[in-house]
């Protein structure tokens, strides 16, 4: 059977917390159909052993070295069966209706074409650090598209290695709308290997969305 929505999780030498974000998935509360596909990135720790944990219930691309997230994303989208896509990154876990509420509020809002939900911003070992407002400080993750619209922007700039986000939302914010979920459906976990706390190379992709903006 067809997936409706399909979870890309992209990964990078995850093994600390990717197990937790699967689990998280693979308990969803959803009448719909789903699938959970992750790429792995050319990790180089045991990611993959931590994969082979969840057998069939997962899909598995691997990259044979580091592309990339915007690149992995891309290759995701490719292989995607889901008419709606959604990303949770692999240190990041959900709330098991996080699904549910995304996929009605989605159907339910027919003005929107996409929705975030709040999260809240957790440590390492999952203590509550704030509860967030993506409307206020939006995120990559938790957000569910129709994959169509994804696709018909071209998807995600690999010349984007960080902010890569950003720079894909500033093309969809000019030919489609989001609409955001106040409940905290999703987990940010904050921790020291955060791909976010490489300040350098945050500058340098913020300046270069700047001067292409």
């Amino acid at each position: 059977m067809t997936a409706l929505v399909s979870v890309l999780v992209p990964a990078f030498n995850a093994e600390r917390y990717i197990g937790r974000c699967l689990r998280s998935l693979s308990a969803q509360v959803f009448d719909e159909t789903f699938e959970i596909i992750v790429i792995n990135d050319g990790s180089e720790d045991r990611t993959d052993y931590a994969l082979s944990q969840f057998g069939k219930s997962i899909k598995v691309l691997t990259n044979k070295s580091n592309q990339g997230l915007p690149s992995s994303l891309n290759r995701g989208l490719e292989l995607a069966e889901g008419s709606y896509v959604v990303r949770v990154d692999s240190d990041d876990y959900v709330n098991k209706y996080f699904l549910t509420f995304l996929y009605q509020y989605l159907i339910r809002n027919e003005e929107f074409d996409a929705v975030a939900s709040d999260y809240y911003l957790v440590d390492e070992v999952e203590n509550v650090i704030s509860k967030v407002k993506a409307a206020e400080q939006p995120i990559g993750c938790g957000i569910l598209f129709h994959k169509t619209q994804i696709k018909d922007l071209g998807g995600y700039n690999e010349d984007f290695l960080r902010h890569e986000d950003k720079e894909f939302m500033l093309r969809f914010a000019k030919a489609y709308r989001v609409g955001h979920l106040n409940v905290p459906l999703y987990r940010y976990r904050q921790h020291a290997k955060n791909m976010t706390l490489d300040v350098e190379l945050m500058k340098f992709y913020e300046s270069k969305l700047e001067s292409e903006n």
